[in-house]
């Protein structure tokens, strides 16, 4: 895990090498969070095949646009998919009490992978906040003061 880490800052830097990182992160994983994570990565590629995959603080993630909207990472007892907003699971409260949640992070199993309509339900709630259609007010532009 040491090496990834020192191969991980190398290459962090060329954001065109994000995919071969993000497959360097799960190539260090142990069965079955690889698998686990793998199917993830998967149904979220699924839903925006137009994201480009990158890191954000240290862990695999995906942008569209410009904007992070999902993300993963592994962990010694537990995985998580991190919506990288703090209302997308608040708002989503009832479809994900199965779940220990934090703020920013929803917890799984290693060997348990997320439901695909859950993570289609994360990614739409989270790219509805990023384009504004729940926040209409982000949209209006201040005046301009001359």
């Amino acid at each position: 895990m040491v090496a990834f880490r020192e191969n991980l800052d190398r290459v962090r830097e060329d954001s065109r090498m994000a995919g071969t990182v993000i497959d360097g992160y799960l190539d260090a994983l142990d069965e079955p969070k690889r698998r686990t994570l793998r199917q993830l990565r998967a149904a979220i590629l699924d839903l925006v095949p137009q994201a480009e995959e990158c890191l954000s603080y240290g862990m695999p993630a995906f942008k569209v646009d410009g904007e992070v909207v999902a993300g993963f990472a592994a962990f010694t007892n537990h995985l998580s998919y991190l919506p990288h907003s703090g209302s997308v699971l608040s708002e989503l409260a009832d479809e994900v009490a199965d779940y220990p949640t934090s703020k920013g992070a929803l917890r799984f199993a290693v060997d348990e992978p997320l439901p695909s309509a859950l993570v289609e339900r994360l990614v739409t709630a989270r790219l509805a906040a990023i384009s504004g259609d729940r926040y209409p007010e982000r949209r209006r532009r201040r005046p301009r003061l001359t």
